[in-house]
This record gives C-alpha cells, sequence and structure tokens, in this order.
C-alpha cells in the first residue's frame, strides 16, 4: 500500500471524478495537519523542465488522393465532401486542367476544424483552392476574390462558391480564368 502525505500529488494519481456518497456527506473527515514547508535555497542545479504539451495530431477527412498536393477547401453543411452535382462541375474543370480526383485533396471546412498550420503539416500542399467565403481560413481572410496570391509558398486562389456560381455565367468565367493560371 502506497502512502502519500502531500495532498496534491492526489490529483495526479487519481485522475478520475471522485463523488461522495450520501452517507459519507454526513462523516466530517479528518483534519489534515499541515506541514511547515522549508526554506529552499537555489541551488546552481538545473531544475528538470516538464515535459513539453504536445499538440494533438489532426487527421483530416478528405476526398481525393492528394498526389499533386492540390487542397481544395469547400464548405457544405448537409454532405460529407462536396455535393454531388459540383463535383461533377469540379472534375470536369480538373480535367481541363489535366488532374484527375487523385490529384487532388477536397476538404469540407464545415465537418472539420482548418488552420493553415494544421493544413499544410497534414497535407503539404502546393495549390490551395477555397471555394467560397465560409470555406477560408482565418489566416487567409487577406486573400482577395478572384486574385491568385502565394501564401507561404503556397498558390492560392479564393474564389465563388459553386452555390454562387452555378447560376451565374459570368462567375464561372471569373473562376475559370484564375483556375488556368493557377
Amino acid at each position: 500500500m502506497m502512502k502519500v502525505d502531500n495532498p496534491l500529488a492526489l490529483r495526479y494519481l487519481l485522475q478520475d471524478d471522485l463523488y461522495l456518497l450520501p452517507a459519507d456527506k454526513v462523516a466530517k473527515p479528518a483534519p489534515v495537519a499541515q506541514q511547515p514547508v522549508p526554506d529552499v535555497q537555489k541551488s546552481e542545479e538545473p531544475e528538470e523542465s516538464p515535459l513539453p504539451l504536445q499538440t494533438p495530431v489532426v487527421k483530416f477527412n478528405y476526398l481525393g488522393s492528394n498526389n499533386k498536393r492540390f487542397v481544395i477547401l469547400v464548405n457544405y453543411h448537409n454532405e460529407e465532401h462536396i455535393a454531388a452535382q459540383h463535383l461533377t462541375a469540379l472534375t470536369n474543370i480538373l480535367k481541363r486542367l489535366e488532374h484527375e480526383i487523385d490529384d487532388v485533396a477536397i476538404l469540407n471546412t464545415h465537418k472539420q476544424a482548418v488552420t493553415m498550420e494544421n493544413l499544410v503539416s497534414n497535407l503539404e500542399p502546393k495549390k490551395l483552392l477555397v471555394l467560397g467565403k465560409a470555406a477560408m481560413p482565418v489566416e487567409l481572410a487577406m486573400l482577395q476574390l478572384n486574385k491568385p496570391a502565394t501564401h507561404n509558398n503556397i498558390k492560392t486562389l479564393y474564389s465563388f462558391s459553386f452555390d454562387e456560381m452555378m447560376d451565374s455565367n459570368d462567375m464561372k468565367k471569373a473562376f475559370w480564368d484564375q483556375m488556368k493560371m493557377l
């Protein structure tokens, strides 16, 4: 049996929540003796630094294989990745640019939180297409509509969402003109 004198050590040993039973609420706990804290003088030996906090690894759920490191960010509330008719239109656009669905990663930002840091560390994009304002990570808020830019050595284009483009030939034309340059 292990005896713990320091009550602060208990939180490291007992990491689960503890609950009192009704019978225990009536009983009074035994008083805890206060021990004097000895004066500790600084020594010249370096203290052990605490272990660095590890950020959780984010794994994205995306459509495609990302073979050419071309990431496409979309935002769909009711779809896992992208609406079927929009996927057909996107597939046709990619074919005209000599890409296939396996060359890209289509990532629905509504279903998962996306930051540029996580995006770069997980998918290592060379090209990034943001379809719609709702799909844009906060770090890219400075991007202008249909103006290609380079962000951290990643060719980036922010354009209309497919919902906006499907009914407007002018928007489709503006999008296509910029896609040819990406």
